[in-house]
């Protein structure tokens, strides 16, 4: 079994979120990313777009969404992209 590369899209549930600590909890849920970058929306409001590289194992991808989506202050975490390393 090989490697993927997922990219996906953490909106916080609000503009007041601490994107330091997002990152963090984030980082600590799942310890595969490679690079967290913010991303403006408008409002103020910014989304945070994630690399991780995980094993193509199936329903590895929805696993990851679903933990992310459980973070306190996410609002939605989606997965963008997925693509073999």
């Amino acid at each position: 079994m090989g490697s993927v590369a997922v990219i996906l899209r953490v909106m916080p549930d609000s503009p007041e979120v601490n994107l330091e600590e997002l990152k963090e909890a984030l980082k600590q849920k799942l310890p595969t990313i490679q690079e967290i970058k913010e991303e403006p929306i408008g409002f103020g409001l910014k989304s945070l777009k994630i690399l991780a590289v995980v094993d193509d194992a199936g329903g590895e991808t929805d696993a990851i969404e679903r933990s992310l989506n459980e973070i306190a202050g996410v609002e939605r975490a989606e997965i963008i992209e997925v693509t073999l390393t």
